[in-house]
């Protein structure tokens, strides 16, 4: 495959960038039409690849993109999975180039979607055409490009449930992920669930002078930060009741081979410019990432935030709050746990709201499956060292949905680095990453029985 990416490497990007440049942000109704745009390139991108089929389905919500190409029925077949939407850019202050005007420099796209998921997803247009035009496919491949998954794959579920048989597949296999570094390629094997709620804690009626009112009244953001503080204890423990209950611990046995995979506390702190790493005690700083669960506020506001001072006391205090799950807690479970615990920890001088939004169940897949090792030795020989098995610490809520409703295992051959910053400004991704990933999605299909 490299002479056929040297060969076509102005084309590839030339196609890249038509996807990259296209707003696909679904967090924001208002980009609704480029949903609908972004889908419509990526089945002229199939279709132009090689695939019998490309169709835009309508769901509840944005659309699916569903391609496929048959070779023999008797040949195994393969479902690939990536998504099509995008992180919102902001804070856009932040960014070195326009967000969605793709730039190469210092070896790299840089470009929001330029790794996740737009250019991983691309790879795998790429490989399947190059092993068709080839002749060296020998597996029937279908794809499915959903629009929801960065707001928990809403519409999907119901999508997957109506249209069983035409997913049918062996294997589900998705670049979505990150590996460890691309001198020491990993394979993910499971990945968190996630549950996600909007908190509303509200006071007064209305805002109110914070000098008239300050000290008789209870301030919201005040209480809502006393009743964040209340979640994780001294010892990094999530104080929820019952939140632990289905939590397996792993084996010694499991977490040296999780060990195994390198990491340097040094490189890590300078990576982020931290002085300290702080979590749940007992735990290393890649268990408590990937093996184990955590609680996070993503975002928290209220009152006055503009230019000078304006003394309020607010009416409302708002956050969100998400919780990274292991395999074996259920999110349905936890969103109970949770507002129920909310509720009890709620003062009486304040109301509180909890709105559950995106979620989702973790997974995990075994290493001795055939896919595994047809993607561990097409990685071995692509990057001239075995990959090591790893869990992701981030979430796809739909791949639990497809592992139960369909039947298959996700294979995850992800190759972003922690260096392309996904969802953050200025995220990137290496061109020599690319180049690997299609060299390594097109030796699993020769090397997938």
């Amino acid at each position: 495959m490299k002479d056929y990416i040297k060969e076509n490497e102005q084309r590839f990007f030339d196609e890249l960038f038509t996807i990259l440049r296209i707003p696909s942000i679904s967090a924001k109704a208002e980009h609704k039409p480029d949903m609908e745009k972004c889908a419509q390139r990526l089945r002229e991108l199939l279709l132009e690849a090689g695939a019998d089929s490309a169709e835009i389905c309508p769901t509840s919500g944005n659309p699916v993109v569903f391609g496929s190409k048959t070779i023999d029925a008797s040949y195994k077949t393969v479902l690939v999975y990536g998504h099509y939407e995008v992180q919102p850019p902001e804070p856009l202050e932040k960014w070195h180039t326009d967000p969605f005007e793709p730039v190469i420099h210092d070896g790299a796209i840089w470009c929001r979607g330029a790794n996740d998921d737009k250019g991983q997803l691309f790879m795998h247009i790429k490989a399947f055409e190059y092993m068709l035009r080839s002749g060296k496919l020998r597996h029937n491949v279908k794809f499915l490009f959903e629009g929801e998954e960065e707001i928990g794959s809403v519409s999907l579920p119901e999508w997957i449930r109506q249209n069983r048989e035409k997913l049918k597949a062996d294997i589900c296999l998705v670049s979505d992920t990150t590996m460890i570094s691309d001198k020491v390629p990993s394979i993910n094997c499971g990945m968190r669930g996630l549950a996600y709620f909007d908190v509303k804690v509200t006071g007064p009626n209305k805002d109110l002078h914070s000098g008239h009112y300050g000290g008789s009244v209870a301030n919201p953001i005040n209480t809502l930060c006393d009743m964040i503080s209340q979640l994780i204890d001294a010892d990094g423990r999530i104080t929820i009741e019952g939140f632990y209950d289905d939590v397996v611990e792993l084996s010694t046995e499991d977490r040296e081979l999780l060990a195994k995979a390198p990491f340097d506390m040094d490189e890590f702190k300078e990576f982020l410019d931290i002085n300290e790493v702080k979590g749940e005690k007992g735990y290393t700083t890649p268990e408590r990432k990937s093996i184990r669960p955590c609680l996070d506020v993503c975002g928290i506001w209220g009152g006055y935030t503009g230019q000078g001072a304006k003394t309020v006391l607010p009416s409302e205090a708002h956050a969100k709050i998400s919780m990274r799950l292991v395999p074996n807690q259920l999110s349905s479970k936890i969103n109970k746990l949770f507002v129920e615990h909310i509720r009890r920890i709620t003062p009486p001088y304040v109301k509180v709201e909890v709105t559950p939004c995106e979620g989702g169940d973790g997974f995990l897949i075994p290493i001795s499956s055939p896919a595994y090792k047809a993607a561990s030795r097409a990685m071995a020989e692509v990057y001239g060292i075995e990959p090591v098995p790893s869990r992701g610490g981030g979430s796809i809520a739909i791949l639990a949905e497809v592992q139960k409703e369909l039947g298959i295992d996700p294979l995850l051959m992800g190759f972003g680095l922690e260096r392309d910053t996904i969802h953050s400004p200025n995220e990137s991704y290496l061109l020599s990453q690319l180049y690997a990933g299609m060299e390594s999605i097109a030796l699993f299909y020769q090397y997938f029985e």
